[in-house]
């Protein structure tokens, strides 16, 4: 048997990576990194987001690499109406909530919105 301990990193394809690590980085607040030759990746502590550009994907990908086929949840330490304020001060529309979900943890009270390819993105307080 296999024993996972948490996740490293996860791939997004995204149409435009420019302007996907502008939207992560100012709405987020995630950490913009390049590696391996000029590749793009999205950090938060100790995990990341690899960015593969649409059509120029890296190797190994996804059997269907696909902008917008991602559905990400966020927990953050930011209080809920911290969160909303600030995306209504950057001009990102909430599609859902503040409503209750269930995380891996426990409770949660998430709201939602869309990236520039139209991915879903939870962010999460804990209950």
């Amino acid at each position: 048997m296999i024993v996972v301990e948490r996740l490293d990193h996860l791939v997004l394809t995204v149409q435009d990576v420019e302007r996907t690590c502008a939207f992560y980085g100012r709405v987020l607040g995630l950490i913009v990194e390049t590696f391996a030759q000029g590749r793009k990746a999205l950090r938060f502590g100790d995990q990341k987001i690899n960015l593969h550009p649409a059509g120029r994907e890296f190797e190994p990908k996804a059997e269907k690499p696909t902008p917008g086929s991602g559905d990400l949840c966020f927990i953050a330490e930011t209080s809920m109406a911290d969160i909303i304020a600030h995306l209504q001060g950057c001009g990102v529309a909430i599609e859902v909530g503040p409503a209750e979900r269930e995380g891996a943890a426990g409770a949660l009270v998430s709201v939602y919105i869309r990236d520039p390819d139209g991915n879903l993105i939870e962010i999460a307080n804990r209950a």
